[in-house]
């Protein structure tokens, strides 16, 4: 799901005769380089007499006055997305013609379309160890563990947040289940107070400029940032929080803005201890409904329950296998960064999808 430049280049020559003078006064050089190349160029292929010629990889074409060469960036988005029925049920065998898409409301032209359920999943699973979280941790471990158990394959990867006062890696990309598992085990409650640092993403510190907290934003925005977005394919956070975030550095549109670029979908279980919080429910359930909306994910509040939290995973696992694709050109080819309003609609259900994507700058 995302942007994919792809250029493409064709060098056309300018005449039989200039092209065999040039060949007869450089052929000793040509073979020469020819001879020592270990990868070679593709080959531009001269139409006119069916031979192909090799293309002098250091070789500035703006300084060869012989070739033209044309230029044409594409700049093709991807959407990866789901479909509901009026009782929440993933609807599917639908084809391209079901769809209509709008991008800032202009209508565009669905060029590649195909029904995704078995393409690699890069996943982050990121899980508070704040207090509020103290008697629910070991049934997060457990039934996290069990779900990556079950939806891990060997071409997939997965790693491990965990984020209270600091933000921290604890398991980096694997396959491995086991693992993933023994980096859940290890995750501690952290109530007390120390320096706000980030250890672990590759980055150095992130200082957060406040002693002690809840680093729910800094986490998110770290995992798209640091980590998702040096990944391709399919992509997908789990947060396991209560929503609650105190002394980021980020704000919640900044951790948005980071998801989106990093083409990720964002699901968030609301999970706490309900005692830690009374009957007042939970303060940051507004933010995570934006970031799972914005990004093609959803909220889905378990509570304290063990049995909601292994549904709210089995129906997050459904959904990431049941996927739809749809890829578009843009009728808008200006590359400024400015963010792109997506609308997708189904002739039968609700598109779940992102709401938008960035345009790229070069």
């Amino acid at each position: 799901m995302g942007r994919t430049p792809l250029t493409f280049s064709t060098t056309l020559s300018k005449g039989l005769l200039a092209l065999l003078v040039l060949a007869a006064a450089f052929l000793p050089w040509i073979m020469h380089v020819h001879a020592q190349s270990a990868s070679p160029q593709p080959a531009q292929t001269n139409t006119s007499q069916g031979k192909s010629s090799d293309q002098n990889p250091d070789q500035n074409p703006r300084q060869d006055e012989n070739p033209q060469t044309f230029k044409v960036e594409v700049n093709v988005v991807n959407i990866l997305f789901n479909v509901k029925d009026k009782h929440g049920a993933l609807v599917p065998n639908l084809k391209r013609e079901d769809f209509g898409l709008f991008e800032d409301g202009q209508k565009q032209t669905i060029k590649y379309f195909t029904a995704e359920n078995d393409l690699p999943l890069t996943l982050g699973i990121l899980i508070d160890t704040s207090g509020s979280q103290q008697r629910v941790l070991p049934i997060e471990q457990e039934v996290g563990a069990a779900f990556l158990k079950s939806i891990i394959r060997k071409k997939d990867l997965a790693f491990v947040i965990n984020f209270d006062v600091n933000v921290e890696l604890i398991q980096d990309l694997t396959s491995s289940t086991r693992d993933l598992k023994q980096a859940l085990d290890s995750v501690k409650i952290n109530t007390g107070g120390g320096g706000g640092t980030v250890p672990g993403l590759g980055g150095g510190p992130f200082p957060t400029g406040t002693p002690r907290g809840t680093l729910l934003y800094d986490a998110v925005y770290l995992a798209g940032g640091e980590k998702l977005s040096h990944e391709v394919g399919r992509k997908a956070m789990i947060i396991l929080t209560d929503g609650e975030d105190q002394g980021s550095k980020m704000k919640i549109e900044q951790a948005i803005e980071a998801a989106q670029k990093a083409d990720v979908i964002c699901y968030v279980l609301l999970i706490a201890d309900r005692g830690f919080y009374g009957f007042g429910g939970y303060s940051g359930d507004r933010e995570m409904r934006k970031l799972a909306e914005e990004t093609g994910g959803r909220v889905i509040d378990v509570g304290n329950r063990e049995d909601k939290l292994q549904e709210g995973f089995k129906q997050i696992g459904d959904e990431l296998r049941s996927q739809y694709s749809i890829g578009y050109t843009p009728t808008n080819p200006k590359r400024d960064g400015t963010f792109r309003k997506i609308e997708m609609k189904a002739k039968a259900g609700k598109v779940q999808a992102r709401k938008g994507y960035y345009a790229p700058t070069k």
